[in-house]
């Protein structure tokens, strides 16, 4: 290994010293984050408590619970440590374990939602096998699926990103993120951009391609259905695919953001990033 993780301090030169400005993205950051724990987590305590909630759907709506705290925890306990802290700087380590958990929260975002559109699909297209088709058994081990391989695969990414040789410890950036660690480095790796793509291709456009191809399946039967049951349909379908579309949106903002932060001044490189962060969704916008 190039470098000694543990030991190599990445520093962060986006917050500036503490002051007014800080304390208040501080006290905003910690409201936010402390509503989104006790939110999800009180649904899925409902969820987990109500035995009529035992269905495929909302067994998926806790996972996206989960995964949502588990997103939110990678990312802003670390912001409001360095907002309030004199130096703003994280071992390598640290960095990548929050670049892991980061890009798996987003990874297994987009196969839940998925699954959620498959299970539309399934209830909409084909009612009579709905529960031999979303039977228990069978959602649990999709979901092992869908935590399985994202997880897998950033390890490995996140590895071969620990192995390159560090020439710079700065970055412009509120948190870790793959690319800016691959950016330190003294030269271009091939196989990472390369295996970026992969995973790009596997976790973010295959998901995306289930959802749209689910709803167009969804479109094509509602069509040929009476006004009353294409209502029911759009009522069915509505919560999950605004949060489709809001996802997708916050996922293509954040990949702007993380090409064109070289070039932005950093006030503007850190709005751009709350407002994109804090605008995706959350699981209890699904539950209404």
């Amino acid at each position: 290994m190039n470098n000694t993780v543990s030991r190599v301090t990445i520093v962060f030169t986006a917050y500036g010293p503490p002051g007014p400005y800080n304390s208040a993205l501080f006290v905003i950051i910690f409201v936010i984050y402390v509503s989104i724990l006790l939110i999800n987590s009180f649904l899925v305590l409902v969820i987990c408590v109500e035995s009529s909630l035992h269905r495929p759907m909302y067994i998926l709506l806790v996972n996206l619970a989960l995964n949502g705290v588990i997103g939110i925890s990678s990312v802003c306990p670390n912001i409001m440590k360095h907002l309030i802290m004199e130096k703003q700087e994280t071992s390598l380590e640290g960095c990548l374990t929050q670049v892991y958990f980061g890009n798996v929260y987003g990874s297994c975002v987009y196969y839940i939602l998925a699954l959620m559109a498959y299970d539309r699909y399934v209830s909409i297209c084909k009612p009579l096998h709905y529960h031999s088709i979303m039977s228990p058994t069978k959602v649990k081990l999709l979901l092992a699926v869908v935590y399985f391989i994202p997880g897998s695969a950033v390890a490995v990414q996140v590895y071969m990103t620990s192995r390159i040789q560090l020439c710079k410890h700065t970055i412009d950036k509120l948190v870790c993120d793959n690319l800016a660690v691959i950016n330190l480095s003294c030269q271009k790796s091939v196989l990472l951009n390369v295996y970026g793509l992969c995973l790009i291709i596997c976790l973010v456009i295959l998901p995306f391609h289930l959802v749209v191809l689910s709803y167009v399946h969804i479109f094509m039967v509602s069509l040929k259905t009476s006004k009353e049951s294409q209502k029911k349909a759009l009522r069915t379908c509505t919560p999950h695919l605004v949060t489709f579309i809001n996802f997708s949106a916050a996922s293509l903002f954040t990949l702007i953001y993380n090409r064109l932060n070289l070039h932005l001044p950093i006030r503007t490189s850190n709005t751009y990033f709350f407002n994109t962060f804090f605008t995706s969704p959350s699981a209890p916008f699904y539950s209404f």
